[in-house]
């Protein structure tokens, strides 16, 4: 999960919210359903959500090489 802490534009604090949001996009809820039960409103503190991209489990899938 890479997820800020904080909203970059307004310093609201959303981390806390993420793992809700996405159970929620799992059960395949609309957007504007998800965010009104998580109690989101701003669009900037949306944008956080909308625009994660979980790249955390791709790097797992390298081995690092050690140069000899």
């Amino acid at each position: 999960m890479i997820i800020p802490i904080r909203c970059f534009t307004c310093g609201k604090e959303i981390s806390s919210h993420y793992e809700q949001y996405l159970d929620l996009e799992a059960d395949e809820l609309p957007k504007n359903e998800i965010f009104k039960i998580i109690g989101i409103k701003r669009i900037c503190c949306k944008r956080m959500f909308i625009g994660n991209v979980d790249i955390s489990n791709n790097f797992l899938q390298f081995e690092m090489s050690q140069n000899k």
